[in-house]
C-alpha cells in the first residue's frame, strides 16, 4: 500500500474532524474541569472510533465507491436510505447554522473594531454569508483552492495559539472539579459533534481501495490526532481561565475577550481570533459545498447559473435565517447537529451491520465487542439524544 496515500488519509479523517466544533469545547465543557472533560473526549472519541471500523467492516463487503445512501438501501431498504438522506440534510443545514452564527459573530466583531462601523449584529452573518456563498456557487474548484490556503494558514494559526498559551497554564485551574453534576450530560452533545468525521469514510474507502488492514489503521491514527489535539487546547484554554471565566464568556467573542484580558497579550487574543476565523471559514467551506451538491443532485440542477443560484439560496437561506434570529447561536446549533449525527454515526453503522452479520455470519473482518459492543454503542447515541432533549425542554442546563 501506498505510504503516501495512508499518510494523506489519515490527514482527511484528522482534517474533517479539527474545525469549527473545537472553537465550542472550552465553551461547552466550561463547568467541568480539564480531568472530566479530558475523560468525556477520551469516551466519545472511543465511540465515534469504534462505530467508523463498523463501517469498514460494512465497507469491506459493498463496491468500492459505495456511498452512505448506497450503503444504507442495500442493507436496509427504501426506508434506511430516506432516514440516512433526511439525517445527512439536517446535519449539513445544523452545521452551516452554526457556522453562520460563529462567523457571523467574528465578521461584526471585526467590522466593529477595524473599521468603527455601527452595524446590528445580524450584519456580520449576512456578510460572512455572502462570502462563503460566492465562493460555493462558483464551484468545486473555488473551495479547493481557498480551502487549501485556508487549512494550511489555520495549522500554523494552531501552533502559534498553544504556544502561546500553554506557559500561562495553572494548575489550580485543572484541578477544579464540576460545578454542577448535570454539566457533564448537558456537554455531552457539543463534544460529539466536534468528533464527527464518518462522511469522509466512503471517500477515504474509494481513495485507498478495500484495505481493511490499512483502513483500520488509518480510521484508529486519524482520530487519535484531533483527540490529542483537543485535549492540548482543553488544557490551555482551561488551565488559563478559571470555571467562572469560561461560564461567564459563552460566546467565541466573550471567550477570545476574557483570555486577553487574563493574560494581557494582544498578541494571545489576535492568534485566538485567527484561528476561530479559519476555523469557522474552512468549516463552513466544506460542509455548504457537501450540501450545496446534495441539494443539487436532490433537485436535478444543472451548472447553468441560474440553476447555481436557485440552489444557492436553498442552500444558504435556512441557516442564515437561523442565525439571523440567534445570533449567537452557534453552540446551540451544534447541539441540534448532534441529533443527526448519531444517527449517521451510530445508529446506521450498528444497524447494517447487525444486517450485514446476519446475512454473512463470521465471513471477512469483524470489529471486536460482538453483539455487547453494538447494543453498548446504540445506548450510548441514546444518551446522548436525550440529553439535548432535555435541554431543549429545561430539564437540563444549557451549554451556550
Amino acid at each position: 500500500m501506498n505510504k503516501s496515500k495512508i499518510f494523506g488519509s489519515m490527514l482527511i479523517i484528522a482534517g474533517t474532524t479539527i474545525g469549527a466544533g473545537m472553537l465550542a469545547l472550552p465553551l461547552a465543557a466550561s463547568g467541568l474541569g480539564f480531568g472530566i472533560a479530558s475523560v468525556i473526549m477520551l469516551l466519545i472519541w472511543s465511540l465515534m472510533t469504534y462505530t467508523a471500523l463498523l463501517m469498514i467492516e460494512v465497507h469491506q463487503h459493498a463496491p468500492i465507491d459505495a456511498t452512505l445512501h448506497t450503503l444504507a438501501h442495500k442493507l436496509l431498504g427504501r426506508k434506511g436510505q430516506v432516514i440516512a438522506s433526511f439525517s445527512m440534510m439536517f446535519l449539513f443545514y445544523a452545521l452551516c447554522a452554526a457556522y453562520i452564527a460563529g462567523g457571523g459573530e467574528q465578521m461584526h466583531s471585526k467590522l466593529t473594531s477595524w473599521f468603527g462601523l455601527d452595524l446590528p449584529m445580524q450584519a456580520g452573518a449576512i456578510i460572512f454569508t455572502l462570502l462563503i456563498g460566492a465562493v460555493v456557487a462558483i464551484g468545486t474548484r473555488s473551495v479547493d483552492l481557498i480551502n487549501r490556503s485556508l487549512f494550511s494558514l489555520k495549522l500554523i494559526a494552531l501552533v502559534v495559539m498553544l504556544f502561546l498559551l500553554l506557559p500561562h497554564v495553572s494548575v489550580e485551574n485543572l484541578v477544579e472539579l464540576p460545578v454542577h453534576q448535570g454539566l457533564v450530560l448537558a456537554s455531552l452533545p457539543v463534544i460529539f459533534t466536534s468528533f464527527g468525521f464518518h462522511g469522509s469514510i466512503p471517500s477515504v474507502v474509494r481513495y485507498l481501495g478495500k484495505d481493511t488492514k490499512a483502513l483500520r489503521w488509518i480510521i484508529v491514527v486519524g482520530s487519535s490526532l484531533p483527540l490529542m489535539v483537543y485535549v492540548l487546547w482543553m488544557l490551555a484554554s482551561q488551565g488559563v481561565l478559571t470555571q467562572q471565566e469560561l461560564m461567564a464568556s459563552q460566546s467565541l467573542n466573550g471567550f477570545i475577550g476574557s483570555l486577553s484580558r487574563m493574560l494581557e497579550n494582544p498578541m494571545i487574543a489576535s492568534a485566538v481570533s485567527i484561528f476561530a476565523d479559519l476555523a469557522l471559514a474552512t468549516s463552513f467551506l466544506g460542509v455548504s459545498l457537501g450540501l450545496f451538491d446534495f441539494i443539487a443532485d436532490l433537485l436535478k440542477r444543472s451548472a447553468k447559473p441560474s440553476h447555481r443560484l436557485q440552489v444557492g439560496l436553498v442552500t444558504f437561506l435556512p441557516p442564515l435565517g437561523f442565525a439571523l434570529f440567534y445570533p449567537q447561536g452557534f453552540i446551540t446549533a451544534l447541539g441540534y447537529a448532534a441529533f443527526a449525527l448519531v444517527i449517521l454515526a451510530v445508529f446506521l453503522p450498528v444497524a447494517m451491520v447487525a444486517v450485514q452479520r446476519k446475512q454473512l455470519g463470521l465471513e471477512g473482518y469483524q470489529v471486536k465487542g460482538g453483539n455487547l459492543g453494538l447494543a453498548a454503542a446504540t445506548l450510548a447515541g441514546v444518551l446522548i439524544i436525550s440529553v439535548q432533549l432535555m435541554q431543549m425542554f429545561n430539564l437540563l442546563p444549557s451549554v451556550g
